[in-house]
């Protein structure tokens, strides 16, 4: 009786620390997800984060203040987005017959060098039917570029904004979206049209010229329209870019560090 006794006791603490083992190794197994759930949740915060930053600072063409509440809220201070919807002043826009079909070639002459371009009135025929209406009629001339975006994903210079501060002109503003990538990849030499956030009528005069590979998410718009290249003097804008923002520091959005204006823009 004592040897099965004994027996049996000890046949119970073996089954008592297999027990314990499996449940150390459940305790172990629910601290690894619950790790690994943190882990995925802290790199889909940066991302989110990346992508509110670019998308905020871009679509609504901010000042370096609303930027920087973006950065530090999240959201843009400025008004709600405005919907999709048919342009108010059409008449003021050409008609895209007028550049269907058509390959517009010229230079962007700035006071940093000189910048030629080709506009493809097949792929963005209303896109090209403004600019080159714009450009015949010397609105161009003598305005500035007001951006400058320096980031590691997202390079480029804009230009065309009326005030000569990043503002719209509320006279002139156009759809629809034309030949927008469907990756938002926007290769180095593009030239694509800035607009108003969420609103695929918020196109005006405004233009921006990448200076090297960006990616710029589409917001519920879509995304921007491409409406040609840049054919020769690339290198006009990577040294505009390489002078940095105005203010220096870690700034990789804002005003050209060095002043850019536009002498004329042409198109044939």
């Amino acid at each position: 009786m004592a040897a099965s006794s004994r027996s049996a006791r000890e046949a119970k603490r073996r089954i008592q620390q297999m027990e314990a083992k499996r449940e150390l190794r459940r305790e172990q197994e629910k601290r690894r997800k619950r790790d690994n759930m943190i882990a995925i949740g802290a790199g889909t915060a940066a991302v989110v984060l990346a992508v509110v930053l670019q998308l905020t600072a871009f679509a609504g063409n901010p000042t370096e203040e609303e930027f920087a509440a973006a950065e530090a809220g999240l959201k843009t201070p400025s008004a709600s987005p405005t919907p999709s919807a048919p342009p108010t002043n059409a008449a003021n826009i050409p008609a895209p017959d007028t550049a269907a079909g058509k390959v517009f070639t010229g230079e962007l002459l700035l006071n940093r060098g000189t910048v030629g371009v080709e506009l493809d009135g097949t792929k963005a025929p209303q896109a090209a039917a403004v600019f080159k209406s714009l450009s015949d009629q010397g609105y161009y001339n003598g305005s500035n570029c007001h951006r400058l975006a320096t980031s590691e994903t997202f390079g480029l210079l804009q230009c065309g904004s009326k005030t000569g501060d990043g503002a719209s002109d509320p006279d002139y503003n156009w759809g629809p979206l034309e030949n927008t990538p469907a990756d938002n990849t926007y290769p180095a030499g593009t030239i694509a049209v800035a607009r108003s956030g969420n609103n695929a009528y918020g196109n005006g005069t405004q233009f921006f010229i990448v200076y090297k590979d960006t990616v710029i998410p589409a917001d519920t718009a879509g995304g921007y329209s491409v409406v040609g290249k840049v054919t020769s003097g690339l290198d006009v804008v990577t040294n505009i870019a390489a002078a940095g923002i105005a203010g220096g520091g870690n700034a990789t959005d804002g005003a050209p560090a060095e002043p850019v204006t536009i002498d004329s823009f042409s198109l044939k």
